[in-house]
């Protein structure tokens, strides 16, 4: 979706768990969230932050983003790791003006060297996806089981409201 969205022109942001977990890779640490989750997590935070000050910065009219601060907690709260204040405050203080989540869809969930979740883990974690949102006062737009082009003209429709 992140990269069609690109294709069409928008401004993103892309995912950063995936370079995060390719560099613990590297330093041979095969799944760093499974080892040291607050390590993990407190990486994604500091990214996820520092690519919403950059589109503060870059002064975009619209900018989208993979992955939300929020996603952070949720992880941590589905694992039951505990996480510093500093988590809450960063969800408190960056706030987005909209956010679209993808429902688990079975038929289209693939696992990979950085995705190794499986189908029922992706389900449950939305679950908390769901529940950290509504706890930070969002009201996520779930975007329908269709193709990406479908799905992006969804957002844009939406975009326009």
């Amino acid at each position: 979706m992140i990269n069609a969205l690109a294709a069409r022109g928008y401004n993103v942001f892309e995912e950063i768990s995936r370079q995060v977990i390719r560099a613990a890779q590297e330093e041979g640490v095969s799944q760093l969230f499974l080892t040291e989750p607050l390590l993990f997590s407190q990486k994604l935070l500091e990214g996820r932050v520092n690519q919403f000050n950059a589109a503060a910065e870059n002064n975009k009219n619209l900018v989208l983003y993979d992955r939300g601060i929020p996603d952070v907690l949720a992880y941590m709260d589905y694992a039951g790791q505990a996480y510093p204040s500093q988590f809450v405050q960063a969800c408190k203080n960056h706030r987005y003006d909209r956010v679209f989540m993808l429902p688990p869809w079975e038929e289209i969930h693939e696992e990979d060297n950085e995705r190794y979740e499986d189908f029922a883990t992706a389900t449950k974690l939305h679950d908390f996806l769901l529940k950290t949102y509504k706890r930070y006062k969002y009201s996520p737009v779930n975007l329908p089981r269709c193709s990406v082009a479908h799905r992006i003209d969804f957002i844009e429709n939406q975009l326009k409201r």
